[in-house]
């Protein structure tokens, strides 16, 4: 469950960023009878997002035996992924997110094209809401609790009213909770989980029989923190600890890591060449 608060916690602070964003520009402009567009964007952007996730569901109806394992490994792989990609976007257009919504705010208006701004509203809200039923969707396989509906819908609602109140702190402009410190600290939380995801996925994949173990046991940390605790469980979920792990187990966490560190250089290379 901790996994489903922090990446609902995460994800929705960043559509509510992005409402925010359009709601403050359209009350600067005097536009309020073009609020209601925004409204209809928000809708259409959880309506779609709720259609993949039932889509996904249905998808999953007609698999059975292996097929339905692999396309659980496909999810994993593909939650992993797109974590990596909304970090990276986000360090790079993270600062950019005010002008640019400023901006297409303002044509939209000086065009009268309301409509646009719903579209705009649409995608981004689509967009998160999409990566959440992505990320949900692959985390199903290691966290087996995801079948708990009632415990599902308490973290979600959890999650939800958490981020509400930390988009309120965000925006109060608290010197200790600035925007700027909350997605530093978040991407980091976000990478951990990501290489959660990709171990789990390894260890899938060492159990349909595609990847060798290696060493099996590299080492046991289990007597310093057992992952079979309740505190181990909850860091293995979020960071994919391993008490004893396999040797590919931690081939594949360094590999992620070194990965990750070597798209950073390379993200602030090409920032430092667009800025010269």
């Amino acid at each position: 469950m901790e996994q489903i608060i922090f990446v609902v916690w995460r994800e929705s602070i960043e559509a509510l960023l992005v409402v925010g964003i359009l709601y403050s520009w359209l009350k600067q402009f005097g536009a309020d009878g073009t609020l209601r567009y925004l409204w209809f964007g928000v809708t259409g952007g959880v309506v779609a997002a709720l259609a993949l996730a039932g889509a996904l569901l249905g998808m999953q109806q007609f698999l059975s035996g292996n097929g339905q394992e692999i396309f659980m490994l496909v999810m994993m792989l593909t939650a992993m992924a797109l974590i990596v990609h909304m970090v990276l976007w986000m360090r790079e257009h993270g600062r950019h997110l005010h002008s640019h919504f400023r901006d297409q705010t303002r044509k939209a208006i000086n065009n009268r094209t309301f409509w646009s701004i719903s579209i705009l509203v649409a995608v981004a809200i689509a967009r998160e809401g999409s990566e959440t039923v992505i990320f949900l969707y692959g985390m199903s396989y290691a966290q087996q609790s995801m079948q708990d509906w009632v415990g599902f819908t308490g973290a979600v609602a959890l999650a939800l009213a958490l981020a509400g109140l930390t988009y309120y702190l965000l925006q109060a402009g608290r010197y200790w909770l600035s925007w700027k410190h909350f997605f530093r600290v978040t991407e980091v939380m976000l990478l951990l989980l990501a290489s959660a995801l990709l171990l789990s996925a390894i260890d899938k994949m060492i159990g349909l029989g595609w990847l060798p173990a290696g060493i099996d046991p590299l080492w046991d940390t289990s007597a310093i923190l057992s992952d079979s605790s309740r505190l181990g469980g909850v860091i293995s979920a979020l960071t994919g600890y391993r008490a004893y792990p396999a040797l590919t187990d931690v081939v594949a966490w360094a590999g992620f890591w070194i990965v990750i560190l070597g798209l950073f250089r390379y993200q602030s290379r090409q920032t430092v060449s667009a800025n010269a």
